[in-house]
């Protein structure tokens, strides 16, 4: 029982309820004991002889003070004793055998009524006033002997007790209910968390306390990347075998040629030995871009940052793309503004970057279009674009461009022939990995752009 969160929640609340309980007790508990029904109803007895003796001694035709005084003492219970302004004993109700009661040199406080011990040692509790002629009269009442039990009985049980159990009964229902509150979607955050990994999990109903809620919502959301996650490396493992089965079999097929002798003549052979080659510098490719992604992904790609021209970036990749583009019938066009300040970055990845986004250009612009490479400063950043004047892209696939092994059109999205749709992955994680985002704007029939933002400085 104790092993779960919520028992655990309500006994302790339990607990600091029976505390509390137990502090009010004591508290009231004392307060009685200093001053209980007995001692109040003493007390008052006291006084009103006091003042019932005072009135009858300040009338016109009072009796002798000492008759005043038996009167009283007989009437209320109490021991009367008159003393003189050197506060001498000078008249006491009490027989003569009964200890002498001086008049008390020091008072001691207990509900503002003092205290006087005799010479038995016995405590009463005592009212003085002072007569108009300078004399003193004190009336004494032995102090009641307080008993616990009948303090309890008397006093606590009958109220005090009662509305304290209810009190205790009510707060463990709250403190039952509270902790349900707390503890409850608590329990749905393990359930779920057991179930993990799996694709059908559902979002925790998010309830309760603020930080409980805020936990549900952050759970929900690693859940929901986890899941994602998940998606993503099957469908990576799918697409790399599916990448890796078409040039296997093409390799497999014309080295079994080879063996068996159908491919007989020395052109043949060339052939055969071509495509094993072809398909297999097509697997180092894609090995080697899954093992730069890798090292993208994880943090690791040693980029070596320095100043970076980026005009002449540029300048140097339409170079390179001037036999291509000539074959193609596509003009390569650059259109950076003047004066630009060097961007701090890998020169060689940042090549890599541009290279693939004019490689995937020239392939989907028609002979006759033209491929433009820009470069401009917005803020402290500086924005590289390609375009391209071919057929664009629809809008569902945009959301899609940048993701492994997807390709939009079988002329874009892998940046070399026959490609396994890796090209835009990398260079989005180059990008990022500079600081920058990259994105593309496109519609179908009016040609496409990819934009790259990057900051001046590392």
């Amino acid at each position: 029982m104790l092993s779960s969160l919520r028992s655990r929640l309500w006994l302790s609340y339990a607990f600091i309820i029976v505390m509390a309980l137990g502090v009010v007790t004591i508290v009231l508990f004392v307060s009685l004991l200093r001053s209980p029904l007995a001692y109040r109803k003493t007390v008052e007895r006291l006084k009103a002889a006091q003042v019932v003796l005072l009135e009858q001694s300040g009338e016109p035709d009072a009796p002798p003070i000492s008759e005043l005084a038996e009167r009283n003492a007989e009437r209320f219970g109490a021991r009367v004793i008159v003393f003189d302004r050197d506060r001498e004993v000078v008249y006491d109700t009490s027989s003569p055998e009964a200890a002498a009661l001086a008049f008390p040199e020091k008072k001691t406080l207990l509900k503002n009524s003092p205290i006087a011990r005799d010479a038995a040692g016995t405590a009463w509790l005592v009212a003085i006033a002072q007569l108009p002629d300078g004399s003193f009269v004190m009336t004494a009442v032995p102090r009641p002997r307080l008993s616990i039990l009948s303090l309890f009985g008397d006093e606590f049980m009958p109220s005090i007790l009662f509305s304290g159990a209810v009190a205790f009964l009510l707060s463990l229902v709250v403190a039952f209910l509270v902790s349900g509150w707390i503890a409850s979607p608590l329990q749905g955050i393990i359930g779920a968390a057991r179930e993990m990994p799996s694709a059908e999990i559902q979002p925790v109903e998010t309830r309760g306390p603020h930080e409980v809620q805020e936990l549900t919502r952050a759970f929900n959301s690693m859940a929901a990347r986890v899941q994602a996650s998940q998606k993503s490396q099957r469908e990576f493992v799918a697409n790399v075998s599916h990448e890796m089965k078409t040039p296997l079999t093409s390799i497999q097929g014309f080295a079994q040629a080879l063996l068996d002798g159908t491919a007989n003549t020395e052109e043949a052979r060339q052939k055969a030995a071509r495509i094993i080659y072809d398909e297999s510098e097509r697997m180092r490719r894609m090995a080697a871009n899954l093992l730069d992604l890798a090292k993208l992904d994880a943090g690791l790609a040693d980029l070596k940052m320095s100043p970076v021209d980026v005009s002449a970036l540029l300048n140097s990749i339409a170079e390179k793309f001037a036999p291509q583009s000539a074959r193609a019938g596509v003009n390569i066009e650059v259109d950076a503004e003047s004066n630009l300040p060097p961007l701090v970055a890998d020169g060689d990845r940042l090549a890599q970057v541009f290279t693939n986004l004019v490689d995937n250009a020239l392939k989907f612009t028609p002979q006759g279009g033209k491929v433009t490479m820009r470069a401009s400063l917005v803020s402290n950043a500086m924005r590289i674009s390609v375009s391209d004047t071919g057929a664009g892209m629809s809008k569902d696939e945009l959301p899609r461009i940048f993701e492994r092994f997807y390709r939009a059109d079988p002329s874009r999205a892998g940046g070399e022939s026959h490609g396994a749709g890796l090209g835009l992955a990398i260079a989005r994680e180059i990008v990022a990995a500079h600081g920058g985002r990259i994105s593309v704007q496109s519609e179908a029939g009016l040609g496409a752009t990819m934009e790259v933002i990057l900051p001046l400085t590392a």
